[in-house]
């Protein structure tokens, strides 16, 4: 049965949550880690995430799914294989070489495009990844993240007028 509860249930088997010491990519210090670059190499758990995602945007005009690299492109390959929409990966920064391109797949002038996170803690990450596409013509109209540590990620995207919709909270998990 595909549910948020079933969700929980794989990354609690799957010891996704770490208690201990940790540093968090904001910088902020925890006394937990959630680690979902274990669970996104587990066929179960990221297969459960495109399909719980898949299924809350059926209804909705979308033309792309985005993922910031590293650890959204994962989640955003399998949303994409499971809807059948076309992938963006958004790069940290444009690379020096090739193409020098800060995303890459086809964006298109008014492609309405939703765009995926593993973990939120301010939302900072996923935000720039927003603002790239903004930038480059693309309308976000959904954002998601598989959890959501809530220490103002959703706030920070309420001031810029988006939703971001957590699969689970923090809270949740415990």
């Amino acid at each position: 049965m595909l549910s948020k509860e079933y969700l929980i249930d794989l990354l609690k088997e799957n010891e996704v949550f770490l208690e201990g010491d940790f540093t968090l990519s904001s910088g902020k210090k925890s006394n937990y880690y959630i680690n979902m670059k274990k669970a996104i190499t587990e066929p179960e758990i990221l297969s459960t995430i495109s399909k719980l995602i898949t299924e809350k945007i059926k209804d909705d005009e979308i033309d792309k799914v985005a993922g910031p690299a590293l650890g959204a492109v994962p989640i955003a390959t399998a949303v994409s294989l499971e809807s059948g929409l076309p992938l963006l990966m958004i790069r940290k920064e444009k690379k020096g070489y090739g193409t020098s391109k800060l995303i890459e797949g086809e964006l298109l002038e008014g492609d309405d495009v939703i765009v995926v996170e593993d973990v939120s803690t301010t939302g900072g990450s996923l935000l720039k990844a927003i603002k790239a596409i903004k930038d480059n013509g693309g309308n976000v109209k959904r954002a998601f993240v598989v959890v959501d540590r809530e220490e103002g990620a959703i706030e920070e995207f309420k001031k810029e007028g988006i939703v971001l919709e957590p699969l689970i909270s923090v809270s949740e998990f415990f």
